[in-house]
């Protein structure tokens, strides 16, 4: 167990606390500074929810630079940015935050491109990660962040930047899920 696969258990670690900190209520008083408002669970959740992210590239890092990718890694890597954004959009629905269809259009995403790598495997064949999927990574935790945070008093053109980075992030999930299957369409016409 190299330190990039122990950066990236951590991670999964981290899933259930956040969620713990979302979902439990420990009845304390909110932060407000006029009219924005967050409970004190909120912001730890969102601190270790930051932590848990910045690992994604810290471990990816240290895996390439120090030589240590291993198939363990390349198997816990996907899994535990899946489990942590499922998790706490399923968490973000649940306190009504985020409307569900978007957590499905999002986590069916993840499903799907789980499944086209999986035939991939099966073939011989890697399906590497995309610019698009990076760039998707990047709007979720936005979105993520900034749903955690009750929409900080941010606005873009008088729309809430919540609500903006809800609907980019279900737009680019979208697209980078085409985008991976368009360019991996031979691995589909190999299984066949």
């Amino acid at each position: 167990m190299n330190l990039a696969n122990r950066i990236t258990l951590a991670r999964i670690f981290l899933v259930p606390i956040i969620m713990f900190f979302l979902l439990v209520s420990f009845n304390l008083p909110e932060l407000r500074l006029g009219e924005f408002h967050i409970t004190y669970n909120q912001i730890i959740a969102t601190l270790i929810f930051i932590v848990a992210a910045a690992t994604d590239g810290l471990d990816g890092y240290i895996a390439r630079s120090r030589k240590m990718v291993t198939n363990l890694g390349k198997l816990l890597d996907p899994l535990a940015d899946k489990l942590l954004v499922a998790a706490v959009l399923i968490s973000l629905v649940d306190m009504q935050k985020v409307d569900a269809w978007i957590a499905v259009v999002i986590i069916s995403r993840e499903f799907a491109i789980t499944g086209l790598r999986q035939v991939a495997l099966l073939e011989g064949k890697v399906v590497a990660a995309s610019a698009w999927g990076k760039w998707k990574t990047g709007i979720q935790i936005t979105m993520i962040i900034a749903l955690l945070l009750n929409n900080f008093p941010f606005y873009f053109l008088g729309i809430p930047f919540d609500l903006i980075s809800s609907w980019a992030a279900a737009a680019i999930t979208i697209y980078s899920g085409i985008d991976y299957f368009v360019q991996n369409k031979n691995v589909i016409d190999d299984v066949r």
